[in-house]
């Protein structure tokens, strides 16, 4: 083989693997989301959710849909992984051809390349083509090295996904009893009177501050996990996060009551898991309640009926506050398509939200 050539193979191979280990290391090792990297789940990983997405609720079975969409997160975790896999049995492909001489007997084209490859990554090398000098020696242990590597990468990343999935649900799930299914915070400050638990209020916010800043940390570093969906009916953890942070906005604007310090500290937690969010998912705050002044109103009037005292001019600090986070939380639960909430969601159907805010209301297109 010309050396010219056989050099070029060998260079065109190293970079895709520096590539794909870069990439990996980014994904998979670090523990944190990297500062302006360049990721294959930010290239792909959105336009296929969308496309799944599209497809999923192209069936008018609900059910249908929500098991379709529910398959995504670990049906995109097998494919990255089998990209990467392919990309590495690609880089040593081209290695081995640039080495092709090295081998007893020589590859003599670039399919029986890829096939050594292939067979080394897995591993299940028959040992019909024997490398007998050291570089291409070297190859082949290095590509035997990395397919355990990247076998052990996959089994560790599948089990620490699916430990945090189980944290963020055993939170998602017992907050039904107090917020319902969908959850709304107005629904939740009335069953802790209802219930004779308003001395808990402290204790639920308190119990999802931590949950968000345990979120914060998992769904930043591993991206995915915000595709794993509730796996119970008229359940999404976004939905959920924004009923705390709700009924955390009306204890500071429109109620009295003696778990303020709490919500203020909920509040500043998930307004920083907003921001985060925004900025890893490429959404932009618009800084709008998304909820109009008249079905403030209807919440107050709830609350007044529950046995709360209700501050004075409440409208303007619960705007204020709730734009913070609003806008985001909706978009994000317009991307993945969660079931609507009370305040979360598509509310096109609602009479007042024809118009300008009704088209605002459509799922994300990019």
């Amino acid at each position: 083989m010309n050396p010219l050539a056989s050099a070029a193979e060998i260079t065109a191979g190293a970079i895709l693997l520096g590539a794909i280990f870069f990439d990996l290391f980014q994904s998979v090792v670090l523990p944190r989301p990297a500062v302006n990297k360049v990721q294959l789940s930010r290239w792909i990983g959105r336009p296929m959710w969308l496309s799944w997405r599209w497809l999923s609720q192209k069936t008018s079975r609900l059910e249908r849909s929500e098991r379709r969409l529910a398959s995504y997160g670990p049906l995109s975790l097998f494919v990255f992984f089998l990209i990467w896999g392919l990309g590495i049995v690609l880089g040593y492909s081209l290695i081995d051809y640039g080495l092709a001489d090295q081998f007893k007997p020589a590859l003599g084209d670039f399919p029986t390349s890829f096939y050594i490859s292939a067979t080394t990554l897995v591993p299940l090398s028959y040992g019909d083509f024997v490398p007998e000098q050291g570089p291409a020696r070297l190859v082949i242990v290095a590509e035997s090295a990395t397919g355990i590597v990247l076998a052990a990468l996959a089994i560790t990343l599948l089990f620490s996904l699916y430990e945090s999935f189980r944290s963020r649900e055993e939170a998602v799930i017992a907050l039904d009893a107090l917020a319902g299914a969908p959850p709304a915070g107005v629904y939740l400050l009335e069953q802790t009177v209802e219930r004779s638990l308003r001395p808990q209020l402290k204790e639920t916010f308190e119990e999802w501050r931590k949950w968000t800043a345990m979120v914060l940390e998992s769904h930043l570093a591993y991206p995915w996990l915000f595709f794993f969906r509730s796996s119970h009916d008229n359940e999404a953890w976004i939905n959920s996060f924004a009923a705390v942070m709700d009924a955390a906005v009306l204890v500071l604007s429109t109620v009295d009551d003696e778990s303020e310090g709490s919500a203020r500290l909920m509040l500043t937690v998930g307004n920083h898991f907003v921001e985060d969010t925004a900025w890893v998912l490429r959404l932009t705050n618009q800084l709008d309640p998304i909820i109009d002044r008249d079905e403030y109103q209807v919440a107050v009037d709830r609350l007044r009926k529950a046995g709360y005292r209700i501050k004075d001019s409440g409208w303007e600090k619960f705007s204020k506050l709730r734009s913070q986070y609003a806008s985001v939380v909706n978009q994000l639960a317009l991307l993945l398509a969660v079931p609507p909430a009370e305040w979360v969601g598509d509310r096109s159907y609602l009479p007042h939200r024809q118009g300008a805010r009704a088209r605002r209301s459509k799922p994300p297109a990019s």
